[in-house]
């Protein structure tokens, strides 16, 4: 469930391109498959973020099937390197597979493992980060991931409105409470935190961009 009008989603999804090739496989497996990946429309969004920041290593936690890093490989500047963390084993295997058949293969390292353990043992530094992970443990992500971040970089955040739940509690259901509660203190801190600057953008089903000033 997404934030925006269907027919303003289903308006800018017929003007975009989509994936390549395996890329579009990838994505009509996921969409049969209920599996959840980024829309077109932050697809095309980080595509055009990584073209303006030029940015030489990222970092992505929540790998899912492995599209969202095989798009940032093919999007990102061809010097660029991506780490990418999935904590299911199952994402992990078919993420595995679908980036080792790709060409952007050697470009991209995969871990198995929960992001808030692999971060901070991680020792390289990250121009970009996209985070699509448990929407539930996105505060503590941001500050592992932001001890990791080089000045003038960029945190993305995807669902961060959490299907319009997180802007209006009358759509706030029992089982989602936690989840919408814990987004909000992260869009709360995200926003109002000294040396960083954020934008809430209602895309898809929400993004917070986060640039790190200096």
């Amino acid at each position: 469930m997404n934030i925006n009008y269907d027919y303003i989603e289903e308006y800018i999804r017929s003007i975009l391109k989509g994936g390549y090739g395996e890329l579009s496989r990838l994505r009509d497996y996921a969409n049969n498959n209920n599996i959840p990946i980024i829309s077109p429309e932050v697809e095309q969004f980080i595509r055009i973020l990584l073209k303006v920041s030029d940015a030489k290593n990222i970092l992505e936690l929540g790998t899912a099937i492995g599209y969202s890093a095989l798009i940032m490989a093919e999007a990102a500047n061809p010097d660029a390197k991506i780490t990418t963390i999935e904590v299911r084993d199952d994402m992990y295997e078919m993420a595995k597979e679908n980036i080792s058949a790709n060409k952007y293969s050697k470009r991209i390292r995969l871990i198995k493992g929960d992001a808030k353990e692999v971060v901070p043992k991680l020792n390289e530094r990250y121009d970009f980060v996209f985070l699509d992970a448990a929407k539930g443990h996105y505060l503590g992500f941001f500050k592992d991931c932001i001890k990791k971040l080089n000045y003038g970089g960029i945190v993305v955040s995807d669902n961060v409105l959490y299907r319009g739940m997180v802007a209006k509690d009358e759509l706030i259901n029992k089982r989602d409470k936690t989840i919408v509660r814990r987004m909000r203190n992260y869009l709360d801190y995200i926003s109002n935190l000294d040396g960083y600057i954020t934008s809430v953008i209602p895309l898809c089903d929400g993004v917070a961009l986060t640039y790190k000033e200096g």
